[in-house]
């Protein structure tokens, strides 16, 4: 990231420049280190879903269900959470999208992705506020982006992918197994939260 800062005098200039710096660095420093709330770190359960606004390539049209299925794997090898199936309430949601690559056209699902209340049991959105209608599957060559998302949300609050993530990893393929990046990700900052809630203890 570039800071451009206007350039009054020479002398002037390189004080403001290191001045911004500093306050960027101590931001940095800050948001890293940036806790996890209790409910993730107390939460047993989770349910995978795929975003509403997913799409897949024309010639492997199960991306996204081939990306939530390696999640499922890697949580499961993790031994941290148990996943529940769909129309079960778990107490974390986590809504995964495959990355688009530029000039692919893909295949949106509308209506009948996870997301959009495919199954029974409480909705995920709130279905009285007013989004893009569904139309069923359809090919699209909107790019979107290209990398892949990982979300994380609490599944306790009613309407969860309404509210912010309380986590959330973008990334290159993070989705793709065997590494599964975005998991691994998870599992860090889990340890990390974990480690300063000790540390905090008397």
């Amino acid at each position: 990231m570039m800071l451009e800062v206007p350039v009054i005098r020479r002398s002037v200039s390189g004080v403001l420049l290191l001045f911004c710096l500093s306050i960027f660095t101590a931001a940095g420093k800050d948001k890293s280190k940036a806790k996890l709330p209790e409910q993730v770190l107390h939460a047993r359960t989770v349910l995978l879903v795929i975003r509403s606004d997913a799409g897949d390539p024309l010639d492997n049209p199960r991306a996204n269900e081939t990306a939530r299925d390696n999640v499922e794997k890697a949580l499961d090898q993790w031994g941290r959470f148990q996943l529940v199936k769909d129309g079960q309430q778990g107490d974390l949601v986590v809504a995964l999208k495959v990355g688009n690559k530029i000039g692919e056209p893909k295949v949106k699902a509308g209506s009948t992705r996870v997301g959009v209340q495919s199954h029974p049991g409480p909705p995920f959105e709130d279905p009285n506020e007013e989004r893009p209608p569904g139309t069923g599957p359809r090919i699209t060559d909107n790019p979107g982006p290209a990398q892949d998302i990982f979300e994380v949300y609490l599944g306790s609050v009613k309407y969860p992918l309404d509210s912010p993530p309380v986590w959330r990893y973008v990334a290159a393929e993070c989705l793709r197994a065997p590494k599964m990046t975005a998991v691994e990700q998870f599992r860090k900052a889990i340890a990390e939260s974990e480690k300063a809630q000790q540390k905090k203890k008397p």
